[in-house]
């Protein structure tokens, strides 16, 4: 039955005979949907009857767009209360997938019914506004300034080539994709998933039951809409699910992967949120919950989402080469260029990268998170790095010269792929035009972004050390890591705050793609996010932590434990109680929000996080302390 189900129509077959032929053959089919991605990586999602899609496909086909209400699209500053119209317009130029309802069954044709998804882009008053727009427009543009830069350079002899030879620029990008699986309503002890994850216990272990299902299960779905999966894992958080006298599994808690191959820029970022679905849809129908959290569970290991980028050059003569690599050094010329740009411009990248409280809480020293911008590139080219505590690591098999490329370490589930890949993309131009315009070799390349701390540089920052073989967690004291990497932001206000460089906005402006006004936009939306999250989830949660940390009832009168308590509860009171002389932390954070103090927000908020990490410790040296309970 299932056979007959088609999951995607390729860009090959948008023609209005093929898509309405398809359709009619295919009556499970009864929506379609124009998805749309706002600033904050939402995904529009609405239902057209398939009839009233086959009426006006001219329309659709032509470009002619579908008008909207805006003000449900996630774009502050731009589509507003008073100016809320956004025009939806398709996407042509990419693959279109089915997504289908399993729990619902077509009665005439016997198949789950279908909603034809179709990637679009946004526009208010004419211009795109969409982050698929952004990626898409600095795509161009990246590719138009790149050839512009060859055809004034000798920088292609190094491959063998002249600029004649050039058929195409394609940026290539893979990512993989984290994520935690629990039992509903259940919660694993958090010291037992410590224990766990020190001990390495789960990482990559054979899954069972539930959890073994809805991982075969998505990867053989995964293949089915062409994504060509890798491979699927348990990753290092976790702990030993429990079984029942049914022979069930229950008390799940696991840290899993799934990879699929890398593909074009475009069609990476949408297969990015087309597996999140499907991977959540698969394992709730197995009885499953999953998050994309990038820190679900406080000291215990995050979820990422590294993002792999490399270049293409195509040649008329049907060859590609891969412009990072070289079988002589490390990697080529133009390799250091676009390393040494994301390097240097990462403080505005960052906020496209980690813009919630728990992508900042993910980056923590020994949890394999990066928290420092340096990169690792080997003891000797012939021995490739896999440093897994820098920010962003070169990739590179000596049998395979396509293998060559960054792996981007810091983005979680929720990172919204498309900017973050537009902001990197423009930051590699930067060092691309650096290193071609200067005619740099790769000797000189590689003693700059090799050099210490206070050493002149042409490009880089004198005052910041770029490239480390040592482990970033332990190799370091805390004092070093911000003298020679830089201060790594402890909140999403403190990151947001780079756009305040304009320096460094310049390079992302760059073509005016990563304009003030989208800019602008993500910001507010951000703040406005986070700000709800302060007050709608984190002090809620934490005033759970406060509520529990209470006393205990024991036969014990030691002074320790009497000075134990006494602390524990002076510490209670500052953090959540109000009385006539002082305001508690909690109303002094939301005092500040009212009066849109964002800088006392900040500071208020990494003094909670510390207090609240203070008192944990308090009360588990006060219960260890205690005999009888």
């Amino acid at each position: 039955m299932k056979n007959n189900l088609i999951y995607t129509i390729p860009k090959e077959m948008h023609s209005k005979q093929n898509i309405k032929n398809i359709l009619l053959a295919h009556p499970e089919i009864k929506f379609v949907s124009l998805c749309g991605i706002d600033l904050l990586f939402n995904d529009i999602d609405e239902k057209i009857p398939v009839n009233l899609f086959l009426n006006d496909l001219d329309k659709f086909l032509d470009g002619i767009a579908v008008k909207t209400d805006g003000s449900s699209v996630n774009l502050p500053g731009i589509a507003t209360l008073n100016n809320a119209q956004v025009d939806i317009k398709v996407d042509l130029n990419c693959s279109w997938y089915i997504d289908y309802n399993y729990e619902h069954i077509d009665e005439i044709t016997n198949l789950p019914v279908g909603t034809l998804t179709i990637p679009s882009l946004l526009f208010h008053e004419g211009v795109a506004v969409d982050s698929r727009s952004v990626l898409k427009s600095t795509l161009k543009h990246f590719k138009n300034s790149l050839i512009s830069l060859f055809e004034t350079s000798n920088v292609l002899d190094c491959f063998g080539i002249k600029f004649y030879d050039i058929a195409d620029v394609n940026i290539t990008l893979a990512t993989e994709l984290e994520f935690w699986v629990k039992t509903p309503n259940e919660l694993a002890d958090v010291e037992e998933l410590c224990t766990s994850e020190v001990l390495k216990e789960q990482y990559w272990k054979r899954t069972k039951g539930s959890v073994r299902t809805s991982l075969e299960k998505s990867l053989l779905l995964l293949e089915k809409y062409g994504l060509n999966p890798e491979m699927g894992h348990k990753e290092v958080g976790g702990v030993k699910a429990q079984l029942t006298t049914t022979g069930s599994l229950t008390h799940i808690m696991e840290q899993l992967e799934i990879d699929w191959t890398y593909s074009d820029a475009i069609s990476c970022c949408d297969n990015d949120l087309l597996v999140r679905n499907l991977v959540k849809e698969t394992f709730r129908k197995n009885g499953l919950d999953v998050t994309f959290m990038a820190k679900p569970i406080d000291n215990i290991a995050g979820s990422g989402k590294h993002l792999h980028i490399g270049v293409l050059l195509h040649l008329k003569n049907g060859e590609k080469i891969n412009l990072f690599h070289s079988n002589k050094d490390f990697m080529s010329v133009l390799g250091y260029g676009a390393l040494m740009g994301i390097l240097k411009n990462y403080d505005i990248i960052n906020p496209f990268v980690s813009n919630s409280i728990d992508s900042i809480k993910r980056l923590q020293p020994g949890f394999e998170a990066p928290v420092c911008t340096c990169t690792s590139l080997g003891l000797n080219k012939d021995m490739p790095s896999r440093n897994r505590t820098v920010l962003l690591a070169l990739i590179r098999e000596e049998d395979n010269p396509y293998s060559t490329r960054f792996e981007l370490r810091s983005p979680c589930p929720h990172t919204n792929s498309y900017l973050t890949t537009s902001a990197s993309i423009l930051s590699m131009l930067d060092g691309l035009t650096y290193v071609i315009k200067n005619n740099k070799t790769t000797e000189d390349l590689l003693m700059e972004i090799s050099k210490e701390y206070g050493e002149e540089a042409s490009y880089l920052e004198n005052n910041r050390k770029y490239r480390s073989e040592n482990n970033i967690f332990t190799d370091y004291s805390k004092e070093e890591l911000e003298k020679y990497f830089g201060k790594a932001p402890k909140t999403v206000l403190e990151n947001l705050k780079s756009f305040d460089n304009k320096s460094k906005v310049s390079t992302i402006n760059c073509g005016t793609i990563l304009n003030d006004k989208i800019i602008n936009s993500y910001r507010m939306g951000v703040t406005e996010r986070y700000l709800n999250e302060l007050t709608g989830r984190l002090i809620p949660q934490y005033i759970k932590v406060v509520r529990n940390c209470k006393k205990l009832n024991h036969n014990e009168d030691s002074k320790i434990d009497v000075t134990n308590w006494e602390n524990i509860q002076s510490l209670r009171n500052y953090i959540m109680k109000d009385n006539d002389e002082n305001s508690s932390l909690f109303t002094k954070i939301k005092t500040s929000i009212n009066d849109y103090d964002l800088d006392e927000v900040s500071n208020l908020q990494i003094e909670l996080d510390e207090k609240i990490s203070l008192l944990k410790s308090l009360y588990n040296k006060y219960k260890q302390n205690l005999i009888e309970l």
